[in-house]
């Protein structure tokens, strides 16, 4: 597995693109709506800044609500999410997603609990 991106929620996406973008030179690659919210991808040299800003209630409204802007998770590709996903089943991490399901960008996606990978979210992507 390596890197892909950070997730990042925020309360407008296009400041904090403005801002990575003169900070990191890091140019905005990928903009949909998705899941009631604005997802913004910004291109690093090996990654990705996801930057999440909602429109609708759901998770991530429920996490600024709750915690306030800033990374709300960190998202590592791989080949086979399905393998990953059982190698974590086998590790006895509990995962939010049981299956893959369809994420931003049109990757495939799951999700394992923070409460057992010391408190991150951590996030499968298969592209």
């Amino acid at each position: 597995m390596q890197f892909d991106h950070a997730g990042v929620a925020t309360n407008d996406a296009d400041s904090l693109a403005e801002l990575f973008a003169t900070l990191f030179d890091a140019p905005e690659v990928h903009r949909e709506e998705f899941d009631g919210m604005t997802v913004v991808f910004l291109e690093l040299d090996d990654g990705y800044f996801e930057l999440l800003e909602p429109h609708a209630d759901g998770a991530i409204a429920r996490y600024l609500d709750s915690t306030g802007p800033g990374l709300h998770h960190l998202a590592l590709a791989t080949d086979n999410i399905e393998a990953a996903l059982e190698t974590a089943r086998d590790a006895g991490v509990e995962l939010i997603d049981e299956e893959p399901r369809p994420g931003a960008w049109g990757h495939e996606v799951a999700f394992l609990h923070p409460k057992s990978t010391g408190g991150v979210l951590v996030e499968f992507v298969q592209h």
